[in-house]
């Protein structure tokens, strides 16, 4: 079995701790990984993009090719349009409606009315979900529980697991927000 997933945004919203936790995770459990990251001008709101295989068999390279995604997860709802192409048929988007506003006039009816025409997204509003939350710097790990029962070859434990993990040198209340934040996009991603 293999997962194929595009993890995509701008620079500063954790698109990188996404796959660091994903990656944690599969190594842990064994699995077979490659990843590939594309920075651009990321320390200025540019774009990041993160490609993830995770198989339980050899993976010879480590770029998703056109139409063979399983999952875009994005941060941004444009950077998840911009992956649509490598997006198989039974593929899903998740991502947040929220926009990054890092453009002059940035069209966000269009991006908006794109997302509500695509029959495999779950869109959520991250910037209220986060706010209501009181977890404002855990939008990326909200994003990562709605996807988590979508990744198929780990369980949502060996991912909360590798949050402890990563986020341990920051600290237990830093471990905590973000198990709370996991946990709130679970609940989210069931419902749809």
């Amino acid at each position: 079995m293999k997962k194929d997933i595009i993890l995509s945004g701008v620079g500063g919203q954790g698109i990188l701790s996404i796959a660091t936790i994903i990656g944690d995770a599969a190594t842990r459990a064994g699995l077979h990984l490659k990843q590939a990251e594309v920075h651009g001008m990321s320390q200025r709101g540019g774009e990041v993009e993160s490609c993830l295989r995770i198989s339980d068999s050899e993976i010879y390279s480590d770029l998703v090719p056109l139409g063979a995604a399983d999952l875009i997860l994005s941060l941004e709802p444009m950077e998840a349009l911009r992956y649509l192409p490598f997006l198989h048929e039974g593929g899903r988007v998740i991502t947040s409606s929220s926009p990054v506003r890092n453009i002059d006039a940035y069209p966000e009816e269009k991006v908006q009315a794109a997302l509500a025409g695509l029959g495999n997204a779950i869109v959520m509003d991250l910037d209220r979900i986060t706010r209501e939350q009181a977890i404002p710097k855990s939008a990326n790990v909200v994003l990562l529980g709605a996807a988590a029962e979508f990744i198929g070859l780990l369980t949502p434990e060996q991912i909360e697991q590798s949050i402890r993990n990563v986020f341990a040198p920051k600290g237990e209340k830093v471990v905590g927000m973000n198990l709370k934040a996991f946990e709130i996009g679970r609940e989210y991603g069931n419902r749809q």
